[in-house]
Formats: structure tokens, C-alpha cells, sequence
């Protein structure tokens, strides 16, 4: 059994996109037993990198299944699963064979985790899209910009990880949770729009107090506020300032020699402009790591903007372990931490069907069966 707080969970991914694999990821992370069912058809795939953290952690088994024997490969996988975790359109694991009411047949405690874009029903579920298109019907890619200008797509964090995968991830133990008491498993559908969604909810609270104007970047919390915003420093690289509360406020005066008494009323909306080009040219004056030299120990909220790359070298996130090598590899860590139950460091991505054979004995088949499943393109 791994390591973790989720040690002894038997989950079975069907190889995806992005929000499924990462979902597993966080599972395979906490200690579940994760087998990926890859494709095992010849030709190019699209899923394949040469190197994938979303992969790492759990074993491959290869499966065909457009084939009535693969199919029947993963249904035997499923019936001593846990969970099962899929990312495809509507209604494609239905037509393979492998949907909810197909799957749930042979082990009614099962969880079946499925998540989209859309979700399994509405108008557009059937339709494609990718994360831009359902943070954008979310209502969350309307927030992200500076005014006046078009909004900007944070990567793919909020769709594809945080609403998808993460969201998926807290329905999925939510069902195992509900079924230590009814016995029974149930479907999870996590959609990237909901999940999006879900994320912005504070901000309803601020547009129903008044302190949301509605207006992309003109708002305390979207670099509206001179006083939470980025700004270059002299050698081009950035800080983060997020001096929100009036102490952080005195402390970032404090830290950029200005003159308290000589400043605009730093809440005042109308006195924003001014304040922010104050700030600028205050910042500007510094190198990055000089700066944040002298906020260091202070409530100034003053960080670098860091790479991902160099975030992994910070001596904070190197005292915390949030970053580890994984088959040399330097990626974010299993995450959040426990006191009595840590995970492991995860084990580098296996190349795929590297365990059919394996897992396939695990299961109870024999070398005979083994082989005429291999003999005929079933597994892989």
C-alpha cells in the first residue's frame, strides 16, 4: 500500500485531457492506486510527451478499447475498484461500453468520476471548447485584464486544473465519504464551467456590497488598486505588491522611503491614479531582490514575481518542499501536507502499458488469457 492519506484507494483513470489526469494526479499524490488505461492501437497519440508530470505516480496498463475483450478488461478492473475516472465527451464512454450504468452493473460501489467543459447536459454539452471558452461562459475570463483593454487567459489554471480537475477530485471524495454511510456509489459530473464558476463566488458578495464596480480592472482585487498590482523594478523584473490593510499600507510606505503625510488617501478611488504612478516611480528606483531585501521581515506585501522556475529555488518553498525532483524532473510537490499520514515523493511517469502484464495477473488472469489478449490487439 503507498504512502498518504488516501493509501488503499483503488482508482482506474481512462488516459484524457488535462482536468481527468490532473485529478488523478492529486489522488495518485495522497497515496491511491491509480492504473491509467492507456491506448494501445498503433499509431500516433496525441496524449503522448516525452515527459508528463500529470502521469506520474500510478501504473499503465494498454487496452483497446474499440476491441469487445478490452472493454471487458477494464469492466474487470472496475469491479474491485474504488473509483473511476474518465474525461471524455458526453456519451463517448456510453457508445464504448464503459459508461456509468455499464460500469456500475459489475460494482455498484463504485464512484464514476466524469468531467467536461460543459457539463453531461444543457445545450452546449455535446459542443467542443477548451478552457478559454468555459471561463468565458463562467463569467471569470470577463475579470482577468487591465481596463480598458481585452481579457487576458491565465494559462489553462482556472478551467482545465482548478475548476476541473481539482473540483472533480473534492467530488469524488465527497461520494466516498457519502458512501461509508449509504454503501452505495454514485456519479460525480464536474464541469470546468461550474467549477470556474464556483471559484469566482466571493466576488458576488463584493458586486451586492458595492465594492465591485463590474468594470475589468478598476476593483481592489484585480489590479484596479495601485496598492495591489505589480510594478517593474529598474533591472525589468517585477514585484507583487498587495499592501491591502492599513498596517501593510504604512509598512510599503515605510519600505519605499515615501513621506505618509504626502499621499493621496490610498483608499480614495478618485486618487488612484496618482497614487499609482507614485508608486511606480518609487519602485522603479529599486533593483527586484533589492526591494524585496527590504520588505523582508516587514508586513509591506512585497514578493518577486518568479518564474516557475525560479519559484522552485526559493529558499521558502525549499524550507516547505513544495517543489521535488521526480525522475529528475523538478515539479510542483504532493500537496497539502499531513502530520501522520505524508505522502511519498511520486514515482516518474511509466511509459505506457509498462504494467499490463502485471496488473492483468493482479486481476486473475492466467499467462494463457494474458497472451491470447495480447495476440489479438486487446491490450497492449
Amino acid at each position: 500500500m503507498k504512502a498518504g492519506p488516501l493509501g488503499g484507494l483503488k482508482v482506474i483513470e481512462l488516459a484524457g485531457l488535462a482536468p481527468a489526469p490532473f485529478a488523478c494526479t492529486v489522488l495518485a499524490d495522497l497515496g491511491a492506486d491509480v492504473i491509467r488505461v492507456d491506448r494501445s492501437v498503433p499509431g500516433e497519440d496525441v496524449l503522448a510527451l516525452p515527459y508528463d508530470p500529470l502521469g506520474r505516480g500510478r501504473r499503465s496498463i494498454g487496452v483497446n478499447t474499440k476491441t469487445a475483450e478490452g472493454v471487458e478488461v477494464v469492466l474487470a478492473l472496475a469491479e474491485k475498484a474504488d473509483v473511476l475516472i474518465e474525461g471524455f465527451r458526453p456519451g463517448v464512454a456510453e457508445r464504448i461500453g464503459l459508461g456509468p450504468e455499464q460500469v456500475r452493473a459489475r460494482n455498484p460501489r463504485l464512484i464514476y468520476g466524469r468531467v467536461t467543459g460543459w457539463g453531461q447536459d444543457g445545450p452546449l454539452a455535446r459542443t467542443a471548447g477548451h478552457d478559454i471558452n468555459y471561463l468565458a461562459l463562467s463569467g471569470v475570463l470577463d475579470t482577468i485584464g487591465r481596463e480598458g483593454e481585452r481579457p487576458v487567459p491565465p494559462v489553462n489554471y482556472l478551467g482545465d486544473f482548478g475548476g476541473g480537475g481539482l473540483f472533480l477530485a473534492m467530488g469524488v471524495l465527497s461520494a466516498l465519504y457519502e458512501r461509508t454511510s449509504s454503501g452505495m456509489g454514485q456519479v460525480v459530473d464536474a464541469s470546468m464551467v461550474d467549477g470556474a464558476a464556483l471559484l469566482s463566488t466571493q466576488l458576488f458578495g463584493l458586486k451586492a456590497s458595492g465594492a465591485w464596480e463590474g468594470e475589468r480592472g478598476r476593483n481592489l482585487l484585480d489590479g484596479g488598486a495601485p496598492f495591489y498590482d505589480t510594478y517593474e523594478c529598474a533591472d525589468g523584473k517585477y514585484v507583487a505588491v498587495g499592501a491591502l490593510e492599513m498596517r501593510f499600507w504604512a509598512a510599503l510606505v515605510q519600505v519605499l522611503d515615501l513621506d505618509a503625510a504626502e499621499l493621496p488617501v490610498h483608499l480614495d478611488q478618485r486618487e488612484w491614479p496618482k497614487l499609482r504612478g507614485i508608486l511606480a516611480e518609487a519602485i522603479g528606483r529599486w533593483n527586484r531582490d533589492e526591494l524585496v531585501a527590504r520588505a523582508e521581515g516587514t508586513d509591506a506585501c512585497v514578493t518577486p514575481v518568479l518564474s516557475p522556475w525560479e519559484a522552485a529555488e526559493h529558499p521558502h518553498n525549499a524550507a516547505r518542499g513544495t517543489f521535488v525532483d521526480v525522475g529528475g524532473v523538478r515539479q510542483p510537490a504532493p500537496g497539502p501536507k499531513f502530520d501522520r499520514t505524508p505522502p511519498a515523493t511520486p514515482e516518474p511517469p511509466r511509459e505506457k502499458g509498462a504494467d499490463t502484464a502485471d496488473v492483468l495477473a493482479e486481476l486473475g488472469f492466467d499467462e494463457d488469457r494474458i497472451a491470447a489478449l495480447l495476440a489479438a490487439g486487446a491490450v497492449g
